[in-house]
Order: C-alpha cells, then sequence, then structure tokens
C-alpha cells in the first residue's frame, strides 16, 4: 500500500515538470519571464524527471542543452528504477 502512495507521487510530480517544460517553452517563444532553470533541475531532482524529459522532448525545450539531455535522461531513468522496484 505504502508504494502505491509513492507511485502516485512520481505520477503527480511528473505531471508537474511535463506542464512546467511546456509553460517555458511558450514563454520563451513569446519572449516572457522564463521559469529559472534551477526550478526545472529542482523538479526532476525531486521525481519529476520522467515529466521533465518527456516535456523536453515533445516541446523541443532545452534538447540542444546536452546537460539537460544527459541530466533529465539519468534522472528519469533512476526515477523509473525506483518505480520498478517499488511496484514490485
Amino acid at each position: 500500500m505504502k508504494s502505491t502512495y509513492y507511485i502516485i507521487y512520481f505520477i503527480i510530480i511528473s505531471f508537474i515538470g511535463f506542464v512546467t517544460m511546456g509553460v517555458d517553452k511558450r514563454k520563451a517563444i513569446y519572449k516572457r519571464w522564463r521559469i529559472p532553470e534551477k526550478r526545472l533541475w529542482f523538479i526532476a531532482l525531486i521525481g519529476g524527471a520522467v515529466g521533465t524529459w518527456l516535456g523536453m522532448m515533445v516541446f523541443h525545450h532545452k534538447s540542444r542543452r546536452i546537460l539537460f539531455v544527459i541530466g533529465f535522461t539519468v534522472l528519469a531513468i533512476i526515477d523509473i528504477s525506483i518505480m520498478l522496484f517499488l511496484f514490485n
């Protein structure tokens, strides 16, 4: 039962990461105030890496920055590994 809460947490924080990447991309297009990169990294570090990675791919946002591509990919793999461990 406890692992179910962790899975729900990962889903919610990943959704927040995905939406945040989309919002930041939209702000970049319209040259508006941007979401700080530290906030994007923070969301990824606290479990939202899958969402931020998906947002990066879907919105083509930060996808030219190698640190984001490698970092979000590694964090997403770690998050998925943790979820699989908790689910089994």
